[in-house]
């Protein structure tokens, strides 16, 4: 099954995925030692943008940022791992989900710290959106998070024609 899109070679959300790990440090944070949100926010734009780009092969941009979620704080020392995936495609926009977590290097212990879902918007050398590759979805899973990036992404165009 794949999506419905441009006549570009289609892709699987597997040959986009990305994963970066990021030790936090005390300029990453507050007096307290808690990690600032917008640190973990540019890791979390850093690493969709890199799902974007790979699978869009052009330069992609950020156009929101949303259902951002702060689940548990993150401390000075910890170290993140930001895994990112392509959820759904639309003509040239793609909405990436991201699930951060981290992890205390003492105990091993790792939390689901964050989730995200960042839409970016595939351009052409010109700097306007162009079409971008469909995704082949073979799984059940890559199936559903389809039609729910589906859902969000009507909601969001209906949201911004308000």
């Amino acid at each position: 099954m794949s999506s419905k899109n441009t006549n570009k070679p289609s892709k699987s959300p597997s040959e986009s995925h990305a994963e970066i790990i990021v030790r936090m440090f005390p300029s990453d944070a507050n007096p307290a030692g808690n990690v600032f949100g917008g640190e973990i926010l540019k890791n979390i734009d850093m690493v969709a943008g890199i799902v974007a780009q790979r699978h869009s092969q052009s330069n992609a941009v950020t156009v929101s940022l949303d259902s951002v979620n702060f689940l548990k704080p993150v401390f000075v020392g910890n170290v993140l791992f930001l895994n990112a995936r392509i959820n759904y495609v639309h003509n040239s926009s793609m909405e990436i989900e991201v699930k951060v977590e981290a992890e205390d290097i003492i105990t091993g212990i790792r939390n689901v710290t964050a989730t995200a879902f960042v839409t970016f918007v595939g351009l052409g050398q010109n700097g306007k959106p162009i079409p971008v590759p469909n995704l082949t979805l073979k799984t059940d899973e890559e199936r559903v998070k389809f039609e729910e990036g589906k859902s969000r992404m009507e909601k969001r165009l209906k949201n911004r024609q308000k």
